[in-house]
């Protein structure tokens, strides 16, 4: 699994150019679904069909990463940039883009007049090795990612993007370990979630399920003063009790708890002060739906070094497989 992981995460996928991971994923599930399928917005939905009257069961985890694209280019072609999904000022300074046509530019910083104060995104400047406006081969809506190798660490895992490559990992391994389900099931990758979720929403309509699972990252509270959270990495996937958008639907978070505890599988529980996942607009789709999230802890979310463990990555896998593959008692 860690060969897809790689693959997976180094890939160019920022939000709304989320075209090259899709491709990836398509060949990876080939055979593995009944119906595999790219909707209107971009979304790739693989459908394994249940019987007549089977529950239907959406899981999402979304392929897009952050990044920037450009909005103004000078008359020396150095590229200004406003951000595509939550870019911290702190991570940029001596980085490096990766634009869609493969080139590669340096992030420079302008002369700041207090060094002590985090600088505003708008000081920040890319810098492709161009000498004029009309030297530059970029040009206002080129949009990039930031990139970085695949680090194997052994269980420790260190690379960009595992929010959310690392739940598309764990729904194609879910995929390749079910054997049999009594369920309906659409493992959705979705699109655009760093821009407000949009994918799961329009999928989520669409597939109209009476279940919804969001497989997606999550904070840690084991770095050195970090803020209190009670979730480390190692100690197995966590499930979501709440966050900053929605509270997980308290059956779906047993459901999820039962199982983990069935089958001996470490779990944690999580409650998360800042950010959401595709939950939150799976629950509030039609008439709602019933949803919760399993989450992989991730420290540096949003950073270009973000760090997983081998071992959450697996558990969860083993977690969702063995709840499909018996009954959804709902109450």
């Amino acid at each position: 699994m860690k060969a897809l992981i790689k693959k997976l995460v180094e890939t160019y996928g920022p939000a709304g150019h989320e075209g090259r991971v899709r491709d990836l994923i398509r060949s990876e599930i080939g055979g593995l679904a009944d119906e595999v399928r790219t909707d209107a917005l971009g979304n790739l939905i693989a459908t394994r069909h249940g019987p007549d009257g089977a529950q239907k069961v959406m899981f999402s985890a979304h392929m897009d990463e952050i990044g920037i694209i450009v909005s103004y280019v000078d008359e020396k072609g150095f590229c200004r940039f406003q951000p595509v999904g939550g870019v911290w000022a702190l991570n940029l300074h001596g980085g490096r883009v990766l634009f869609e046509n493969s080139i590669v530019g340096a992030i420079g910083l302008e002369k700041l007049e207090d060094s002590s104060k985090v600088p505003a995104l708008e000081k920040f400047y890319i810098d492709v090795g161009a000498t004029s406006k009309e030297d530059c081969p970029m040009r206002v809506g080129d949009v990039a990612c930031f990139p970085r190798p695949f680090e194997d660490q052994g269980d420790r895992l260190i690379a960009k993007a595992f929010d959310d490559r690392i739940g598309c990992v764990v729904q194609i391994g879910v995929m390749r370990e079910l054997k049999d389900t009594p369920h309906e099931v659409s493992f959705v990758f979705s699109v655009q979630e760093e821009l407000g979720l949009r994918g799961a929403q329009t999928s989520a309509y669409g597939l109209d399920p009476d279940l919804g699972i969001a497989v997606d990252v999550t904070r840690t509270g084991d770095t050195p003063e970090s803020p209190t959270m009670a979730v480390e990495l190692g100690k197995g996937p966590a499930i979501k009790v709440k966050d900053s958008g929605m509270i997980a639907h308290p059956t779906v978070k047993e459901l999820l708890v039962r199982t983990a505890e069935a089958n001996d599988i470490p779990y944690q529980l999580e409650v998360l002060e800042r950010g959401t996942t595709d939950a939150r607009v799976i629950q509030t789709s039609r008439a709602g739906v019933p949803t919760g999230c399993l989450s992989i802890p991730c420290r540096y979310v949003h950073s270009p070094s973000e760090m997983v463990d081998y071992r959450d990555v697996l558990n969860a896998v083993k977690l969702l497989t063995a709840l499909l593959s018996g009954p959804l008692e709902l109450g």
